[in-house]
């Protein structure tokens, strides 16, 4: 019977161990090592060479997206199936565009995550249906073509605002705020905050 060696990646406890107990329902899955923050995740993956990683998009402030092409560039490349709360098909699109081989929220239910594992280990792709419809329908647009919500944030925090100030005005959690700075730095190259209030003038988002 073929086994696939797994390495699971998120900066939870709680939720690295729901995913092994979740994926011990497979006798094909064997975890072999887990991540909880970036750096981790570049070694663990150097060392072990796993067949496929799951992966959260978010660690903390830090998005996973850049890392992308390093763990890609094994040999041979894991497959990469990720994990997360993001149903923005922005994030979905950056996931997709660097590499990855699946997409699958958090909320699903817990047998999506099976059927994403064997999908993308017999070489598919797999996506949540209902995303998988929104990204059908939507065009992607040039480096700067930003979200509704990416220009808020963006918006607000070349406004001055805090991460927690931006998510109390948008009514999200500081977490959502703090990926979406992560991947306007990663897609954009915005580090400091001149880089981001001169962005928001060029985008027409501040006065």
């Amino acid at each position: 019977m073929t086994t696939w060696r797994i390495l699971l990646a998120d900066d939870h406890l709680v939720v690295r161990a729901g995913l092994r107990a979740l994926l011990a329902a497979d006798p094909r899955c064997h975890v072999e090592g887990e991540a909880a923050g970036l750096a981790e995740l570049r070694a663990v993956a150097h060392r072990l060479r796993p067949d496929l990683i799951v992966l959260d998009l978010s660690f903390g402030a830090d998005s996973a997206l850049p890392v992308l092409p390093e763990l890609l560039a094994a040999d041979p490349p894991p497959r990469i199936v990720v994990l997360t709360m993001h149903d923005d098909v922005s994030f979905a699109r950056e996931a997709f565009a660097g590499g990855v081989h699946g997409y699958v929220l958090k909320e699903a239910a817990a047998d999506e995550l099976l059927r994403a594992v064997e999908t993308v280990m017999h070489g598919s792709v797999y996506v949540d249906a209902e995303l998988g419809a929104r990204l059908a329908r939507s065009r992607p647009g040039p480096a700067d073509s930003l979200s509704p919500r990416e220009r808020d944030v963006l918006a607000l925090l070349a406004a001055g605002h805090t991460n927690a100030e931006v998510a109390q005005r948008l009514a999200v959690s500081l977490r959502t705020v703090e990926t979406h700075r992560a991947s306007l730095r990663a897609r954009l190259g915005l580090g400091s905050r001149a880089e981001l209030v001169a962005a928001a003038h060029r985008m027409g988002l501040l006065p």
